[in-house]
């Protein structure tokens, strides 16, 4: 995959937002279920498929690794499973792009096959964390090398991989969910332990498969099967993308409101809801409902006067992906908004941390920068954001949190390097334009 032409979003203050909308389906759950579907046995069918720039490199990956992947929409896709032991070697180097979750994930998968495989991406995933992963795979017997503790990921084939009991330093759902992957290969029961509740799609697609999983609090434990079972799955629409109209909504909506439909509702992503609610957000949830595994509903955002808070650090990884949309929430907050134990933010596509920081400063938001969070001095009703240019660093959270922000701007809000927003939200300038905020893509 190629690196993205240079694009730039330019911001204008806008009256407000309304109406109703959907966003793109769930990402996190996109990627599994590609994955799942294609070791399953006979034919899934997955629709709300979010055919994001990240999904689409699993996509790929999928197909070179001998799955026959059809796709009749770009939302619809039909897997023709090969069977848990039916990957075959993809004979090339396989791509990741941006996608750190497809990296985490497949490193796992690809971690109890008989052939070898090498896993890179474009140049802001070359530079991310990839050990953590690769440290429990070898403990279970994988060979699984990084560069420096980067990628390239190589992973040799036919090891033979044992189940562990795996005490995790850090919340982390990808980390987890790679271990539950290779578990599918061991020779017997893998246990995961959490310091801390993270995302649990994998467990709920593995158990929709017909996997033996044992779920006690923070522990989750896999007994590798003979075989997983097909399924019909639609995905529902991503919390995540969500969130930044959930905020727009709270900076912005009028008496009215703006409604959301059709959003992934799984407690362990919807930890934003509660710290909004807690700095008085009038987020109502209508017509809750099941898709599948996955609890689904529809979310009604009305303009709300915010105040300040201490977020609780136990909310934090439930919004970890999430937190730079809350930090434009919290600087038109009335008072000060503190977040810690964060610092999973620094190793995302960009250290999040820090790039927040850059722009709210460049748009003159009082803020100072702690090692895991940040805390910031809100302004409270009118103009929050000076207006001005900030970079994105080629996040896209960064680039859609910085858009969001024009709602309460004195001025516009150029923002650079945004193509890479398409990895997991295309069609959001459209979506934002029909919504109400005006906001344009072009070249930069």
């Amino acid at each position: 995959m190629g690196t993205p032409a240079l694009r730039k979003f330019e911001a204008h203050p806008a009256r407000g937002v309304s109406g109703a909308i959907a966003v793109p389906g769930d990402k996190s759950i996109s990627h599994r279920a590609l994955m799942l579907s294609g070791i399953a046995e006979g034919t899934s069918e997955v629709t709300g498929f979010l055919a994001s720039e990240d999904c689409l490199a699993s996509l790929a990956a999928m197909r070179a690794l001998g799955v026959r992947i059809e796709q009749p929409s770009p939302t619809h896709v039909v897997v023709h499973g090969v069977g848990l032991r039916g990957l075959r070697d993809a004979k090339r180097t396989l791509d990741m792009g941006n996608a750190g979750t497809a990296m985490r994930l497949f490193t796992g998968l690809l971690a109890g096959q008989a052939f070898s495989s090498q896993l890179i991406g474009d140049a802001s995933l070359m530079k991310r964390p990839m050990e953590r992963v690769a440290k429990p795979l070898r403990e279970m017997g994988a060979d699984v090398r990084t560069h420096g503790g980067t990628p390239p990921v190589d992973i040799g084939g036919g090891r033979n991989l044992h189940g562990i009991e795996y005490r995790m330093p850090v919340a982390s759902a990808q980390v987890k969910s790679a271990v539950l992957l290779a578990a599918l290969y061991a020779d017997t029961a893998t246990t995961v332990i959490q310091p801390a509740i993270s995302r649990d799609h994998s467990e709920r697609m593995l158990a929709s498969c017909g996997v033996h999983l044992d779920i006690d609090g923070l522990r989750a434990t896999l007994h590798p099967p003979r075989a997983l079972a097909n399924q019909r799955l639609n995905v529902p629409g991503d919390f995540s993308s969500a969130a930044f109209f959930i905020v727009a909504g709270l900076l912005g909506s009028g008496d009215e409101g703006l409604l959301i439909r059709n959003v992934g509702m799984n407690p362990t992503r919807t930890g934003l809801l509660d710290v909004l609610r807690s700095m008085g957000g009038n987020i109502e949830v209508r017509n809750p409902r099941q898709s599948g595994a996955e609890p689904v509903a529809d979310v009604l955002v009305r303009t709300s006067a915010l105040r300040g808070v201490r977020v609780p650090v136990e909310l934090v990884p439930l919004a970890i992906d999430e937190i730079p949309v809350l930090f434009i929430a919290a600087a038109c907050a009335t008072g000060e908004t503190l977040v810690t134990g964060a610092e999973e933010l620094r190793v995302k596509e960009s250290d999040r941390i820090a790039a927040m920081s850059a722009g709210l400063g460049a748009l003159g938001v009082s803020h100072s920068v702690l090692p895991d969070g940040m805390r910031i001095e809100g302004r409270g009703a009118g103009p929050a954001f000076s207006g001005g240019e900030i970079d994105s660093f080629g996040d896209h959270r960064i680039a859609m949190s910085f858009a969001i922000a024009s709602l309460r701007a004195g001025k516009s809000i150029s923002i650079r390097d945004v193509a890479n927003v398409a990895t997991s939200f295309p069609g959001f300038v459209e979506l934002a334009r029909s919504a109400g905020l005006d906001v344009c893509e072009s070249p930069a």
